[in-house]
């Protein structure tokens, strides 16, 4: 019998109903720029959609030219609820969103127990929304895939460089990072700090990224560390806060999107 990792926060950060789903992603996405080439990595925002979902659907809405090519998504996103030291992976079987299952790759996730830092842990999995929230967006815009996801704790990010370099060669496979920006500032100053904050991952400055910067800091960084290392590119293509989306400008979180192609 297959183990399902049933959705968290379905019908609070996203509904639950799967034609508003399906509406409110196609929304999204129409409002995008497309792009001709497709990235190979990518960090998007993880909050509810109303207030970052336009901002991660700037990154989806540039997977269309390889939606069918694309076979597997290492997803990696911080951990809310459980503290940790490294990686944790899920031993469930598939997936679940209101949008149907995904699959894991079950065979790409036991060749990341070669690493000592890495581990199954599933209550990291459990009532983690930073992996969900990717989860419909991936279903709208990629063909069938399968999934592996990792639940990132307290990791250096040379070691989650490690991880993704596993995977980054390979034609078929997508990398996401979820990650917010800065938290609970007023507008001008998230503006601010967000700015900085992409300066310094267009710079793949990730020795200078703290918490405050970006909840998916360590995640962020892991990533940032491989670019650094293959000498990739990186580039901001959307960034906004919750001000300007479905909060008050007083006390705001940031979002941003960012492509390696």
């Amino acid at each position: 019998m297959q183990s399902i990792r049933p959705p968290a926060v379905a019908g609070s950060f996203y509904p639950d109903n799967p034609h508003e789903l399906r509406a409110m992603l196609a929304e999204y996405l129409e409002q995008a720029e497309p792009s001709v080439t497709a990235p190979k990595a990518m960090i998007v925002p993880h909050a509810g959609y109303i207030y970052s979902g336009v901002c991660a659907a700037k990154a989806y809405a540039r997977l269309a030219p390889k939606h069918a090519m694309i076979k597997r998504v290492v997803l990696l996103g911080p951990s809310h609820h459980v503290a940790f030291t490294g990686l944790a992976l899920s031993s469930a079987d598939v997936f679940n969103t209101p949008l149907g299952d995904i699959p894991l790759d079950k065979k790409a996730i036991d060749s990341l127990l070669q690493f000592p830092f890495v581990a199954y842990l599933d209550q990291a999995h459990a009532l983690e929304h930073s992996l969900e929230v990717q989860l419909p967006f991936l279903q709208m815009t990629l063909d069938d895939f399968s999934l592996v996801p990792i639940v990132v704790g307290d990791c250096p990010a040379e070691q989650i460089a490690l991880v993704l370099a596993l995977f980054y060669d390979q034609s078929n496979t997508l990398i996401v990072i979820s990650s917010d920006l800065s938290h609970f500032h007023d507008y001008a100053t998230a503006q601010r700090l967000d700015q900085e904050t992409s300066e310094k991952i267009e710079k793949l400055d990730y020795q200078h990224l703290d918490y405050d910067s970006a909840c998916g800091r360590v995640p962020v960084s892991g990533l940032l560390a491989l670019a650094k290392k293959k000498s990739l590119q990186i580039k901001t293509i959307d960034l906004r806060n919750s001000g300007d989306t479905a909060g008050d400008k007083s006390r705001v979180i940031g979002y941003g999107a960012y492509v390696i192609d």
